[in-house]
């Protein structure tokens, strides 16, 4: 009997570095899957269905809502994002590990419905190298800057309900420590019932 896989969680505020962390993760380890999200919004040009989201209508979207069929779900600025149940469970249950990047509210979802994933928040190593990051970005005001670093205060206050903080000082060492969170839950006993059960049997005979 195939092992489940494990789910993960990332997340973050904006410029702590997440996306990178997850992209170096998946580079690194080919039984680590990213969920693909489903949404209702209108493919970009260049983006395919099953690739880049899985692309659908309102009403399939809120079918799924009212089935129960979403880990987690959100409605922005009048389209859907959520992340479909059916498609982590039937990689987790292949064997496949699974990775989400997604934000605290998600996050919260995920927990209350799959507890036994892996909670993991990547953390600045300061307000004032994370306010730097977004600056260096070209993208954001000064104001805009100020109001994400007000949200990042605000994230703070749920960072409890995490199995993990990883300070993101260094790629490099940021990925190698979530690397050694995920080997370490791989060991975990309560992951492993199938291999003490074979263990078990065989002292048995």
């Amino acid at each position: 009997m195939t092992q489940p896989g494990i789910l993960i969680v990332l997340s973050g505020p904006s410029g702590a570095g997440k996306g990178t962390i997850c992209r170096e993760l998946l580079r690194n380890c080919p039984n680590l899957h990213y969920s693909i999200s489903a949404t209702t919004r209108q493919p970009r040009p260049g983006e395919t269905d099953g690739s880049n989201y899985l692309f659908m209508s309102h009403d399939k979207f809120r079918g799924m809502i009212n089935d129960n069929d979403f880990l987690e779900w959100a409605e922005v600025y009048d389209n859907y994002y959520g992340t479909p149940r059916t498609y982590v469970m039937d990689l987790l249950n292949s064997g496949k590990d699974v990775i989400l990047e997604i934000d605290t509210q998600g996050a919260l979802q995920v927990k209350n419905k799959f507890p036994q994933g892996v909670f993991i928040y990547i953390m600045p190593p300061s307000l004032d190298e994370l306010a730097n990051r977004i600056h260096k970005r070209g993208t954001e005001t000064i104001e805009a800057i100020k109001n994400r670093l007000g949200c990042v205060r605000n994230e703070l206050s749920y960072v409890n309900n995490y199995n993990y903080i990883v300070v993101n000082d260094e790629v490099s060492k940021a990925v190698a420590r979530v690397q050694s969170i995920i080997d370490a839950e791989k060991c975990h006993v309560s992951r492993n019932s199938n291999l003490i059960d074979k263990i078990y049997n065989l002292c048995s005979q």
